[in-house]
């Protein structure tokens, strides 16, 4: 027993995309988050639409309904322009080495429609794909019967992503759950 390896327990950063596209999914995702919050002691939490913004204090200790409504009045581009690329930029540039290591899953929630630098973008995978244990894409139009991630912004993630899985309903957040848990215990990530 004394020869056994420790499992480290999971670390997980939360990057949620609250775009004008991601309007009717934003709330129901940051409330999802939020129970993650109460799940990972060791989690960190950043939302962005054209810039980046730190949340992870925000979630802890406020309430969900007060949370979310400090979220959408502080957070300045809330429901505005998306520029993944440049957002993953300011993660990496600002928080990378200091959060993201190989006992690390990095979540990405967003729908890929990147308007910004699509080079920054595929910079900024490649790092957090280095530097990671896992790198996971939740795209919520991937609920939709037919879709293809065919835009700019998704082309240029998915050689870089673990997993890419849908995350429009409850029943998709679960899976998620279970994903989380096979990379908890060193199991091969599937798709569902």
């Amino acid at each position: 027993a004394h020869r056994q390896r420790k499992r480290q327990r999971l670390k997980l950063v939360l990057l949620c995309d609250v775009s004008k596209s991601m309007d009717l999914y934003s709330r129901f995702l940051i409330q999802f988050i939020y129970a993650f919050q109460s799940v990972y002691r060791r989690i960190e939490t950043f939302v962005f639409s054209t810039s980046l913004h730190r949340v992870t204090e925000t979630l802890k200790t406020e309430e969900l309904e007060d949370a979310l409504d400090q979220l959408t009045t502080t957070v300045p581009d809330w429901s505005g322009g998306t520029k993944i690329g440049e957002s993953l930029q300011g993660f990496v540039q600002d928080h990378g080495l200091s959060l993201v290591d190989h006992g690390t899953v990095v979540l990405i929630i967003s729908d890929g429609w990147d308007t910004g630098d699509i080079e920054a973008l595929d910079e900024s995978m490649h790092f957090l794909k280095q530097h990671a244990r896992s790198v996971l894409w939740l795209n919520p139009l991937m609920g939709n019967p037919g879709y293809e991630p065919t835009t700019r912004g998704m082309q240029a993630a998915l050689p870089h992503i673990d997993l890419l899985v849908s995350a429009h309903n409850v029943a998709s957040l679960r899976t998620l759950v279970r994903q989380l848990s096979h990379v908890q215990h060193g199991r091969q990530l599937r798709a569902a």
